[in-house]
């Protein structure tokens, strides 16, 4: 009997041991489908729409190179130009949620596609102002254009990319945006340097040669962008299961998941911190990047071209923090200190550059404030999703940025009125010392809030479970 019932244990060991031998081989079936599946989406998503928001981002703040000739030349002065700069983004604002509604209508590809046309006309128009009215009409319909276009790629990525990696792709397309600075930085000086040629001033050929490739690559989106992973003809059906179940789980560990409507969205408080946070950190980087070509040169007495190569250089480390910051926050998962930490180093940047009487020191600051800001996007944009998904998320990350957006107003506005009243930067830089330390503290209110939420849940489903 003895031997009998140790070889039904040792059958039964050997069965448990085969099961989990197949229950390991499954998992690593799935675990190679699903990196096949990222790596495709990657290598075929993300270039190109890192490409069209670099665009868009060029075209944004380009006027901060074209006002070193413009302001001049049509007679404007700081608070002038600061107010049309801004007036971008209070179109921007307004359109943003109707915008990101009508891509979950169209989709995504020619949404964005309509989007980069338009705006890329009117980039271009840009070379045609005359007036401040004229500046202020076209920076705000240029506003109107472009809106939806961030919140929708973030939107259009959450159908990619699980939560768990979201911190990484966000980045690898996002780097984009200081990756614009160095193009811009480097070309601008050639630009500007065209002053006559044809007739046309350095600002007029900036305006044209930078907003028609937007237009142009608009026929890019629309060829390359699949509306969902299901319209993807280069992933298997193994590869769209695996996306839509991995997609499935996140929706479910949502606070707001794809059953929730956009009212419910809107309406959300973690909606209303998360927006405060970027409205905070982007006041400050708009502040600083409207303005960055004439601080930079009132600091250093340098060339308009080389004050481009040095912000040219600043992009690269911006870039590089980006990219080091994003796959740090993934590998720990950790969000909060990866966007807390930057928002405190910007800070005393700011307040150092505006005390500095060292050139060399301006520059540090500066561009530590600078590669902080950029550190901090992969990681807080990861944050929402965290609560977030399906048309929760495309309504609840547009109202975000709605608010985001009228940083964009704040912050040039502040700078040019301050310019104007005490005649240097000085004092707008120590007034970004305050909103960079806002945006640390509600940062940290936001994350605090979603542990506790997640520790109660965590109860809750153990008190479920049955005895």
């Amino acid at each position: 009997m003895l031997d009998a019932a140790t070889h039904r244990d040792t059958r039964g060991d050997a069965g448990v041991s085969s099961d989990a031998a197949l229950n390991a081989d499954e998992a690593a079936r799935l675990n190679q489908i699903g990196e096949s599946a990222q790596r495709k989406a990657s290598l075929r998503l993300l270039p190109v729409i890192g490409v069209g928001y670099g665009l868009a981002f060029m075209d944004r703040i380009n006027i901060s190179f074209a006002s070193l000739q413009m302001n001049q030349d049509l007679h404007f002065s700081a608070s002038v130009y600061g107010f049309g700069a801004g007036l971008f983004f209070i179109g921007y604002a307004l359109c943003e949620v109707p915008s990101n509604l009508l891509l979950l209508r169209f989709g995504a590809r020619r949404w964005l596609a309509r989007i980069m046309l338009t705006w890329g006309l009117l980039a271009a128009a840009m070379m045609f102002v005359r007036t401040p009215i004229q500046f202020n009409v076209l920076r705000f319909l240029l506003g109107m254009a472009e809106a939806g276009f961030y919140p929708g790629v973030i939107y259009y990525l959450t159908l990619w990319f699980p939560a768990r990696v979201r911190a990484r792709a966000v980045s690898r397309f996002y780097v984009a945006l200081p990756l614009s600075s160095v193009v811009m930085g480097s070309v601008a000086g050639w630009l500007l340097g065209l002053q006559g040629k044809l007739g046309l001033s350095g600002w007029q050929w900036l305006f044209l040669l930078e907003g028609l490739p937007a237009a142009a690559f608009s026929l890019v989106i629309l060829k390359m962008l699949p509306d969902s992973p299901g319209k993807a003809t280069w992933l298997t059906i193994a590869e769209k299961a695996w996306l839509a179940a991995q997609l499935k789980a996140d929706g479910e560990k949502a606070h707001l998941g794809h059953e929730a409507g956009v009212a419910q969205a809107l309406l959300e408080p973690k909606v209303w911190m998360i927006g405060a946070y970027f409205f905070f950190a982007l006041t400050v980087n708009y502040a600083y990047n409207f303005s960055a070509p004439a601080i930079l040169q009132g600091a250093t007495g340098w060339s308009i071209t080389n004050v481009g190569y040095l912000v040219a250089c600043i992009g690269l480390a911006g870039a590089a923090g980006m990219l080091l910051n994003s796959a740090h926050s993934d590998r720990n998962g950790e969000r909060a200190l990866h966007c807390i930490v930057p928002c405190l180093v910007m800070a005393a940047g700011y307040l150092t550059a505006s005390y500095a009487k060292e050139p060399w020191l301006v520059v540090v600051a500066l561009a530590a404030s600078f590669t902080a800001f950029m550190s901090m996007l992969g990681p807080a944009n990861a944050v929402p999703m965290q609560f977030l998904a399906g048309r929760a998320a495309a309504a609840g990350i547009a109202a975000m940025n709605t608010i985001t957006m009228f940083s964009g107003f704040v912050g040039p506005n502040w700078m040019g009125m301050m310019k104007d009243r005490t005649g240097s930067y000085d004092a707008g830089l120590r007034g970004l010392v305050l909103p960079s330390v806002l945006a640390a503290g509600t940062m940290y209110a936001l994350t605090r809030s979603l542990a506790r939420r997640k520790v109660t849940a965590g109860v809750t489903a153990l008190a479920d479970e049955p005895a």
